[in-house]
């Protein structure tokens, strides 16, 4: 949903779009993921969710975006084991991970050229591919 102005009716119009039923609780994790315009940690989008004084469990969180994912509204993003963020920018495009800052940025898909893959194993075909850069500060000394 690029360059939308993203309210609860619109939100749940777009999870009806993806085969989700609208609950509240779905309508409100959409709601912290699409609005933030960024990349988003499950814990982060518990607390947006929560500050709204809603009551919405860890596990509902998880089993939501799980459900998000499979129906491709959303995208994660996998840093490393102990950093996963999820991304409402479904467009094939890239990221920039800061180390240092824990920020993670998108790259445009057209920037990054890939010239081949290896063989794919027999009956598979790629999905997609993501890459992310790591990148810290640079001191000046």
């Amino acid at each position: 949903m690029p360059h939308t102005k993203y309210t609860r009716d619109n939100l749940a119009t777009a999870l009806r779009e993806h085969g989700i039923n609208p609950t509240h609780q779905r309508i409100e994790i959409a709601h912290a993921i699409f609005s933030h315009g960024g990349h988003l940690s499950a814990d982060r989008i518990l607390a947006c969710v929560n500050g709204r004084a809603a009551e919405t469990s860890k596990a509902t969180v998880y089993n939501t975006l799980s459900l998000f994912l499979k129906q491709r509204l959303i995208r994660q993003v996998i840093v490393d084991p102990s950093k996963v963020f999820y991304d409402a920018n479904t467009e094939p495009h890239h990221h920039f991970y800061h180390v240092e800052s824990g920020e993670l940025t998108d790259i445009d898909a057209r920037a990054i050229r890939v010239s081949g893959l290896p063989p794919l194993p027999r009956g598979m075909s790629a999905d997609g591919i993501d890459i992310i850069v790591r990148i810290r500060s640079t001191s000046s000394t």
